[in-house]
């Protein structure tokens, strides 16, 4: 059995679960939800298992007050009661660190009342990050260097990885059980992992008449992947309409298969793109979808773009989620494509920080001119841009921006 890998999480859990009476943990299926929340348990209550399933749903009240705590309700969309169980028991009971929540999300269109609320604090779990493989120490305080007032030291990064190093990783995904096999292990196991997500795991939240319209659609997506597509282009790459191109797009964020990156707003600025930005939320989930190898990549100028793209937001976004203090992620595109920033992070207080991303080894000033321009518009409220690059050195591009190695996220 592999060792196991510590997560973003653990250390937010550490802090916060005894104090918190019931936490779920949410994110895409194999992405180590029920591993990590097993280490935290004394029993465990597996929804999935269809008899234990059955004898839950006859009595989930007896059946909670009888487990050993913290328990671990896993799967619990597999007996959709259980949460109205754990509700009551959180109500009549004192105390935290008592009960750990795993599995799918409810799809938003169920209508009922959501009972958790107040009582189940959600934590959003990704796909192993790259600063989780390599166990990195400094990843986790990625966003605080990123809004502290000390400026990054012009240096170069020993061993940084190359852009065909970058793209390894890419195509290597971040699924616990994926990113250790073998190339031909690999290709076998993502299209296994599709198939199980369109033919069975949305049915458990909507009734999807056709798999194979949703199955096209995630293609579309990935093929999109780090853009802002049209519902036009959505709507006949997979041969619906646009009212069921958004309900599709629902059931795959619900089940956190794409990341859905809101567009930025703001007064002092006119004209903003409103459409978010889609990623596939897993990088060798979105490389499978499309049957694109490491060659096909780096032939290509479009799909290298959005291979480091989503690669970069894909280590960017597990942290932005887990943040303390708490930092939103968004992207910016004005409606004449003038400008447009990758990703645009916000914290306390309306202080921004804007984000490149270029798959090159090396930037010239024009790489920095949007984000020059996003500075001289909003003044001190933009606290820092940075242009991720693929190569290995630090060094300034001017006031307050600078470029860097894509590694320093981690490193």
């Amino acid at each position: 059995m592999a060792a196991y890998v510590e997560r973003y999480v653990d250390s937010l859990l550490d802090d916060v679960f005894p104090e918190l009476a019931a936490v779920m943990l949410t994110g895409p299926r194999a992405c180590g939800k029920t591993t990590t929340a097993a280490r935290r348990a004394s029993s465990i209550l597996r929804l999935d298992d269809e008899q234990r399933a059955r004898a839950f749903a006859a009595a989930p009240d007896a059946l909670l007050a009888a487990q050993d705590l913290p328990t671990l309700i896993d799967e619990w969309q597999e007996v959709p009661e259980s949460l109205a169980a754990i509700k009551r028991a959180v109500d009549s009971g004192s105390g935290g660190g008592r009960f750990l929540i795993t599995g799918s999300v409810r799809a938003r269109r169920t209508g009922a009342v959501w009972p958790g609320t107040g009582r189940v604090i959600p934590f959003r779990m990704h796909s192993l990050a790259r600063g989780e493989i390599e166990a990195s120490p400094n990843a986790a305080n990625f966003l605080q260097r990123l809004f502290g007032d000390e400026d990054p030291s012009p240096a170069t990064l020993r061993s940084a990885p190359t852009i065909v190093d970058y793209i390894t990783y890419a195509i290597q995904g971040g699924f616990p059980e994926a990113f250790r096999l073998t190339e031909r292990a690999r290709d076998a196991w993502y299209p296994g992992y599709v198939d199980q997500l369109v033919h069975r795991d949305v049915a458990a939240l909507a009734d999807v008449r056709s798999p194979d319209r949703l199955s096209a659609l995630l293609h579309a997506v990935a093929l999109s992947t780090a853009g802002v597509p049209q519902n036009r282009t959505l709507t006949e790459a997979a041969g619906i309409d646009g009212r069921t191109v958004n309900v599709y797009l629902d059931l795959l964020d619900d089940l956190r298969i794409i990341e859905r990156v809101p567009a930025w707003s703001s007064n002092r600025l006119k004209r903003l793109v409103r459409t978010p930005k889609l990623y596939v939320a897993d990088t060798g989930l979105a490389t499978s979808l499309i049957r694109a190898d490491k060659s096909t990549i780096l032939s290509s100028g479009d799909l290298l773009g959005r291979a480091i793209d989503t690669f970069v937001a894909a280590q960017i976004l597990p942290l932005v989620a887990l943040s303390h203090p708490r930092v939103d992620a968004f992207h910016l595109r004005d409606s004449d494509g003038r400008h447009e920033i990758d990703l645009l992070l916000e914290g306390r207080g309306g202080t921004v920080v804007g984000i490149e991303i270029k798959a090159a080894n090396a930037v010239k000033p024009q790489a920095a001119r949007h984000l020059e321009w996003l500075r001289d518009s909003l003044g001190s409220s933009f606290k820092r841009g940075v242009v991720f690059h693929t190569g290995d050195t630090t060094y300034p591009m001017g006031d307050r921006i600078w470029a860097m190695p894509i590694a320093s996220i981690w490193h």
